[in-house]
């Protein structure tokens, strides 16, 4: 069920990213549902608030693809000093490209700072699928992540999703 609900979410979320950027197709996709070229300069993202699995003090865009459908995806996130994602883990493969700051990744159910590994602008991560890990900003950053999707997060511990706080405050 929590994974219908995030893909439910990011699809609404890449729904009105598409509609911002006036096209009728996805990113990356013709109408035919054939591959094409995407080139984008950083003007041409469109942000937004991420899905409601992450603390919503960040801004998400679409790059390419769609993370709700089966098929290759790549997105940005904008993060403000100190945010972190807590333990969880994905059922397919995440690949993190820092593209600006300093971004830090640790494996395992508990998020500790001291075995973190901090990755500057041009780092990258491979996070195999099923490997539990977390993440934090060190300092303001932005990240690329790509992977095939459909993308779905589970928190190791579910009182650190952000969308179950959210929908107990309603």
């Amino acid at each position: 069920m929590r994974k219908a609900l995030l893909c439910t979410a990011v699809g609404l979320l890449l729904a009105g990213v598409a509609i911002g950027q006036g096209t009728q197709t996805t990113p990356g996709a013709t109408a035919g549902g054939t591959p094409s070229h995407v080139m984008k300069t950083p003007a041409q993202l469109t942000w937004g608030p991420p899905p409601a699995v992450f603390e919503q003090n960040a801004q998400m865009a679409l790059v390419s693809g769609d993370p709700s459908k089966p098929g290759l995806y790549c997105v940005r996130l904008k993060m403000p000093a100190g945010y972190k994602v807590m333990p969880h883990w994905h059922p397919t493969d995440e690949h993190v490209t820092v593209i600006s700051g300093t971004f830090a990744l640790g494996m395992g159910d508990k998020l500790d700072p001291a075995t973190m590994t901090e990755l500057p602008a041009g780092g990258y991560s491979l996070l195999p699928a099923q490997m539990h890990h977390y993440a934090m900003a060190k300092t303001a950053c932005e990240v690329q992540v790509h992977g095939m999707g459909p993308f779905a997060l589970t928190y190791v511990d579910p009182a650190d999703d952000p969308s179950t706080r959210a929908a107990a405050k309603k």
